[in-house]
């Protein structure tokens, strides 16, 4: 199994629900498909979905939800 890297594509603040009371898109362990949105990043009030870009399974989020992150940040790793 090799293990592929969702990147950050925008510096912001990355969120993995869609609302605060909400269910997160995608939790550890979930498979996920290449248009699958994983969360969102926020920037200056605007807020922009991640999509998976992959297809795969079990995913492992390496960003908490609310946290800040950079362009280029590993969000997430998915086995192939």
């Amino acid at each position: 199994m090799s293990k592929l890297e969702i990147r950050s594509p925008l510096p912001g603040t990355f969120y993995r629900k869609p609302s605060p009371d909400a269910a997160m898109f995608k939790v550890d362990g979930d498979a996920v498909a290449a248009a699958d949105t994983i969360g969102l990043i926020e920037v200056m009030k605007t807020f922009h979905e991640i999509p998976a870009g992959i297809d795969g399974r079990n995913i492992t989020f390496l960003v908490d939800d609310a946290e800040p992150i950079m362009a280029g940040q590993v969000i997430a790793e998915v086995e192939a």
